[in-house]
């Protein structure tokens, strides 16, 4: 088989909107730790060397990650809201569509017409439990200064028509589901669009789970291929960090 990593590396720098803080500790600091912790002298081990390790600071939605139920509301369907540790597994691991909207220009939403478009282009029919890839190469500009404003969205229409064909798990390789927030805002006001984090918020009432700032989208093909995404178990939490896989068969 052959495998692709489809999540963005967690590092220091940026201009992240949920920023992380990296502390790495060298070996040589791990000797200092282990001689305090154990009463022992730095030199006793080799070359006064003992483990590395970080510390982390960040918050569940940075970098590659899972959104949760629970994050669209505390309830969905009348019902508590699941947090990232109630996800069931069986929703991430399941056949892979990638549907590509790359040729979207930031702050377009992206209909069910279209979605259903480019089903119909790729020749493919959705089964329940596929995980649905939104592609919009907004991920080469990680990083970059505004990324999150340089991005299409999905909207409310056709993450609903998702989920009422049994798709559970979403995802999209740009910082966010929705259009950018600022873009969003302005069309709000000026009555384009019905309300704010349109997309998300259809969680509320039908539910589904959605991962974002996903990568390397333009490297699968548009189905025949698995995709892994587990989350991080954190109880009580509104989403999780995920390392995102896609599996193919050579």
């Amino acid at each position: 088989m052959k495998m692709i990593d489809l999540s963005r590396t967690l590092k220091n720098g940026g201009s992240e909107t949920t920023p992380q803080e990296i502390t790495y500790a060298t070996h040589e600091v791990g000797a200092m730790q282990a001689a305090a912790m154990f009463g022992v002298r730095e030199s006793d081990f080799p070359e006064s060397k003992a483990w590395a390790v970080e510390a982390v600071t960040l918050s569940t939605h940075s970098g590659t990650h899972l959104d949760a139920p629970y994050h669209y509301g505390e309830t969905c369907e009348g019902k508590p809201a699941r947090t990232i540790d109630q996800v069931p597994l069986e929703w991430c691991f399941s056949d892979g569509v990638v549907l590509d909207f790359s040729y979207k220009k930031p702050g377009e939403l992206i209909t069910a017409e279209e979605v259903k478009q480019q089903l119909y282009q790729i020749g493919y029919s959705l089964k329940p439990l596929d995980i649905v890839l939104i592609r919009t190469d907004a991920c080469h500009i990680f990083g970059e200064p505004g990324y999150q404003e340089k991005q299409p969205g999905m909207s409310a229409e056709a993450t609903e028509w998702l989920i009422d064909q049994g798709i559970r798990v979403m995802g999209i390789d740009a910082w966010g589901w929705d259009i950018p927030f600022s873009i969003m805002v302005e069309k709000f006001n000026r009555g384009e669009i019905d309300g704010l984090w349109e997309a998300h918020f259809v969680g509320k009432n039908k539910e589904y789970v959605h991962l974002e700032q996903l990568v390397n989208l333009d490297r699968l093909p548009s189905y025949g291929f698995k995709v892994v995404c587990f989350p991080v178990k954190i109880e009580g939490a509104s989403g999780g960090w995920s390392r995102v896989v896609a599996i193919l068969d050579r």
